[in-house]
């Protein structure tokens, strides 16, 4: 009898942990599913009844697939939201202009502001900070702004941050951390980015 106690004391310690601690998890590296793993996250939290925020560093305006299937939970009437606030992957362009820097600079910094209100607010339960990894690398954002973000937010918030090229700061401080390898990929055969799959 007093294992059976012992085992459901253990199991009650371990749910009040989960319910406590927020988690932070990374999805990194080259390969494709970054922001499609952390969407599947938002969607498994919203059918627990979480509350979910997803703010997008680099992603501008209305045509991704995402935005219109999150209108709809949204008007199902699930907590759930997303808010693109970047200019658009203009790095891959190596001759990005100095204008264009700022543009961006200017974004990731209103982003931030919002991201850090929406924190510290309460009022979510899981918050993903997409392609944030970006905005660090591209030098949007510093790191160290970021980490003491993460250190500071409360402490039953789970977060996921995604993007290339994940800071070793970032790594540190995250619980899980997922890498995307890519083994192929349909652009390397000349096939263009499919809308419903990479958008």
């Amino acid at each position: 009898m007093a294992v059976v106690d012992t085992q459901a004391k253990s199991q009650a310690m371990a749910t009040q942990t989960a319910k406590s601690e927020g988690l932070i998890l990374v999805n990194t590296g080259n390969g494709k599913g970054k922001t499609t793993a952390a969407l599947g996250v938002a969607l498994r939290a919203v059918g627990n009844g979480m509350r979910v925020l997803i703010l997008q560093f680099i992603k501008g305006g209305s045509t991704y697939g995402e935005l219109k299937a999150i209108k709809a939970l949204q008007e199902a009437g699930l907590p759930i939201e997303i808010r693109p606030m970047g200019k658009g992957f203009i790095f891959h362009n190596k001759e990005t202009s100095e204008a264009d820097l700022m543009a961006h600079k200017a974004a990731a910094d209103t982003a931030w502001q919002m991201l850090t209100e929406e924190v510290m607010s309460n009022h979510w339960d899981l918050i993903i900070f997409d392609e944030i990894n970006y905005a660090i690398k591209f030098g949007l954002l510093p790191v160290e702004q970021v980490v003491a973000l993460l250190d500071k937010k409360p402490a039953p918030l789970h977060v996921v941050l995604t993007g290339r090229d994940a800071q070793p700061e970032i790594i540190a401080k995250a619980h899980t951390v997922t890498e995307m390898k890519v083994i192929k990929h349909a652009y390397e055969q000349g096939i263009k980015a499919a809308r419903g799959i990479e958008f």
